[in-house]
């Protein structure tokens, strides 16, 4: 999987300085599945790609010599049907919410769906809301995107993308800070109504 995953990312060194990519801990999967070094052990990698075109949430799952079928948000391959799109949705949910808690604004992250591999792709349709490429055409859907932010934004958005962090759980807030009304009262303090 180490070695799909580095087929996709030597595309993105096309992409020149004003792209960054941050390996990010894809860490909520089951025990089952993470192994001894702490690493989820399925059969897809992943990564964030930063750049002008936005923030890029790129899932690559390895498909070897097997034919893949897509017809909306259903991959088949070899007679089986992974939840490779719902993961990739899941996994951009994740990183959107961590990176706007972590800025302080709403951050969007695209889900992106990569297969590596050499056996024929067949698509009968698109999934709504997730890009699909191969691992050679991920530079060009990447940069398709346009220009939404700039050089800049991508590298601050880095940065914070790097920070462990980031990718903690908020800390609990306790109860003793919690007011349920605006001016101070608590719930005990609520009047009641006359009839």
């Amino acid at each position: 999987m180490e070695a799909a995953g580095a087929r996709a990312l030597t595309r993105l060194d096309h992409l020149g300085p004003a792209w960054h990519v941050v390996d990010w801990p894809r860490s909520d999967a089951p025990a089952a599945l993470i192994d001894l070094e702490g690493r989820p052990r399925d059969d897809k990698a992943g990564f964030l790609a930063i750049g002008p075109s936005g923030v890029f949430a790129v899932t690559v799952a390895d498909h070897g010599r097997a034919r893949v079928m897509i017809a909306g948000d259903v991959v088949q391959i070899n007679g089986k049907r992974p939840t490779y799109f719902a993961e990739a949705r899941r996994d951009a949910k994740r990183a959107s919410k961590a990176l706007s808690a972590a800025v302080g604004l709403t951050v969007p992250v695209t889900p992106v769906l990569t297969f590596v591999g050499s056996g024929q792709i067949s698509v009968y349709g698109l999934p709504k809301d997730c890009l699909v490429a191969t691992h050679r055409e991920l530079d060009r859907l990447l940069v398709a995107g346009g220009q939404k932010i700039t050089p800049a934004t991508a590298e601050k958005l880095s940065q914070v993308a790097r920070h462990p962090s980031t990718w903690l759980n908020a800390p609990y807030r306790s109860a003793a800070n919690y007011r349920w009304y605006e001016d101070g009262r608590t719930a005990a303090d609520k009047r009641s109504a006359r009839r």
